[in-house]
């Protein structure tokens, strides 16, 4: 493949201010690698996250002073450059989370690292690929990382598909992101039920991805659907991805030496006062990006056993309406911001 010319400059969303939440289209150098294992990647396709805006204000200890305020952290791009022996050459479609320490990449040019990266499915398109990382991968973790599900029951194993058979699995939130990939791993993996809580307008949605039951929170609580049936409706394990009044819900929902595991909140913050429910496992946790799980995720997308949803497309002029529209809490899915003019 012959050597690709790069611009001097590029464009590139930006956080003047780790005080304020305003974001504007700047145009900077584009970056050169400096780390062992940079790989250099032309963007086609970014998607934001929830809140990301905030982190600088909010967790300002976890959000380095080095780092440049460019938001997006899920890629989805071509190779230009990478290391020698990575696995990764020029050319090559790849996708991944860009660890939220760094410069995420909402820009023509990012700089995710090998460990991060994964080879995008064939066929994927690169909204659909900008749509995957950081869903899936919090799905991933969220079930068979942190939680109690056996994901080599995925791939048919057995014993791990009997083990699974035994769990009950309910997910809050489970028209977004990534609860659509939790319900979908779930129920790839056999669990004994995939309880999805959602809005009544996205119950088909989540019925077609898999889910066994579907809670509608506008008409019932999570406390009032248990009650009608304690004994059959108490879940083994609960991927909580709201916090809040939710997560104190939750704790209804989640069967004495069971595992609760939320994405925004550490659950004992929340337990109902008076509640001496003990579980197996309580605990808050924030996704690693590893190219690794992303690549397993791509087999299942790559066998038509899993997809992205996407909620909106929206050119990068236009990435203050994504944003208005991620914040709504109203989407069906990932909002994606096109890069360049091949996405």
């Amino acid at each position: 493949m012959a050597p690709i010319t790069l611009p001097k400059e590029m464009k590139s969303l930006l956080q003047p201010s780790r005080q304020s939440t305003e974001v504007v289209i700047v145009t900077v150098p584009v970056p050169t690698p400096s780390h062992p294992e940079d790989v250099l990647v032309r963007v086609h396709a970014t998607a934001p996250c929830a809140g990301e805006l905030r982190w600088a204000i909010d967790f300002p200890d976890a959000v380095p002073a080095s780092k440049v305020l460019v938001p997006c952290q899920d890629l989805a791009g071509t190779v230009v450059t990478a290391p020698a022996g990575s696995g990764f050459a020029t050319g090559d479609r790849v996708y991944c989370r860009v660890s939220a320490e760094r410069a995420g990449a909402a820009r023509d040019y990012a700089l995710p690292r090998v460990s991060e990266l994964a080879k995008i499915p064939a066929g994927l398109s690169w909204i659909d690929a900008a749509a995957t990382p950081l869903s899936a991968l919090t799905a991933w973790q969220a079930l068979f990382v942190q939680g109690t599900l056996d994901a080599a029951g995925i791939k048919g194993d057995a014993k791990a598909r009997q083990r699974n058979s035994n769990i009950r699995v309910l997910v809050t939130g489970a028209a977004g992101g990534v609860g659509s990939w939790v319900v979908q791993l779930a129920a790839l993996a056999g669990a004994k039920a995939v309880v999805a809580v959602c809005s009544g307008d996205k119950e088909a949605a989540a019925r077609e991805l898999g889910a066994t039951e579907v809670v509608n929170y506008r008409q019932t609580s999570i406390e009032e659907w248990v009650a009608g049936d304690a004994s059959a409706r108490e879940c083994d394990l609960i991927i909580d991805l709201l916090g809040g009044k939710t997560l104190t819900g939750c704790w209804a929902a989640v069967r004495a030496g069971g595992a609760l595991v939320s994405i925004n909140t550490p659950p004992e913050m929340v337990k109902p006062a008076g509640l001496d429910k003990e579980l197996a496992k309580s605990l808050f946790f924030i996704v690693e990006p590893l190219g690794s799980n992303l690549a397993e995720i791509g087999e299942l997308i790559d066998a038509g056993r899993a997809r992205p949803t996407v909620d909106s497309v929206w050119e990068f002029a236009d990435f203050e309406k994504a944003f208005e529209r991620l914040e709504s809490g109203h989407a069906k899915g990932k909002i994606v911001i096109k890069v360049s003019d091949e996405a």
